[in-house]
């Protein structure tokens, strides 16, 4: 499940205005033969190279990155290969209630310091089987409007968001939540990690507080990667 569905429009992974374009679908992307796989269980936020605490709220969030295809070959397509990067986002929250995600931001800063949305299951789908972006959109052809509506999302999409995104919008107290989230980094210089950033704003408590922002650079998993300190993900028990 994409976080926030209320704000899909505002949760993308592009990083360009949609083009005012039929899809035509080509053969750009090759299902994964490891189709099914599981992902690892997620561990605590705090047990990751990549995270942020906060100490009074008691919540902490990490980032972890997959950027090899063999790291993350559980998914059935192959989003790297298009320039999409899965970033999971695991967030424990160690206090006493729950934790409220409806709302939320998960935005990727770039080093330019440029903000970019989460990508929508439609980004996505435009991404890997369309040569031109698509936008729900009316050609004035006299006397009525023709609307061109979206191409139909490919099962396998809905299949990876189903098993490896965010399955609720509600961290229950003393425990841990994590999805996969995917950005758009084809129009970043390379490597796009490099100086870059997840800025996690608007959760709130069952009360209706707002928790302070969280800020994790990418830098302390590249960092990890360099030196072998990493959390191996793939292979956590």
């Amino acid at each position: 499940m994409i976080i926030n569905p209320p704000m899909k429009s505002y949760i993308r992974f592009t990083l360009r205005t949609l083009l005012p374009f039929v899809v035509f679908p080509v053969a750009l992307a090759v299902p994964s033969l490891a189709g099914g796989k599981k992902a690892p269980p997620p561990q605590p936020a705090n047990q990751y190279p990549a995270f942020d605490t906060h100490p009074q709220e008691r919540v902490s969030i990490a980032i972890d990155p997959c950027t090899e295809p063999a790291d993350c070959d559980f998914f059935r397509l192959p989003y790297i290969r298009h320039s999409l990067i899965p970033v999971r986002v695991i967030i424990t929250n160690d206090s006493d209630s729950p934790l409220d995600l409806s709302e939320v931001r998960i935005q990727f800063i770039s080093s330019n310091r440029d903000k970019y949305p989460a990508a929508t299951l439609d980004d996505i789908n435009r991404r890997l089987f369309s040569t031109k972006d698509a936008a729900g959109r009316k050609i004035p052809i006299v006397p009525l409007p023709i609307p061109i509506h979206h191409a139909p999302i490919d099962k396998k999409i809905t299949q990876d968001d189903e098993d490896f995104g965010f399955r609720s919008t509600t961290v229950t107290a003393h425990s841990t939540l994590a999805g996969y989230l995917f950005y758009d980094v084809k129009d970043l210089d390379d490597p796009p990690l490099k100086g870059a950033e997840i800025y996690v704003k608007m959760i709130h408590t069952s009360g209706g507080k707002e928790l302070f922002a969280f800020s994790i650079p990418f830098q302390k998993w590249l960092a990890a990667q360099k030196t072998g300190a990493k959390t191996d993900s793939k292979n956590t028990p």
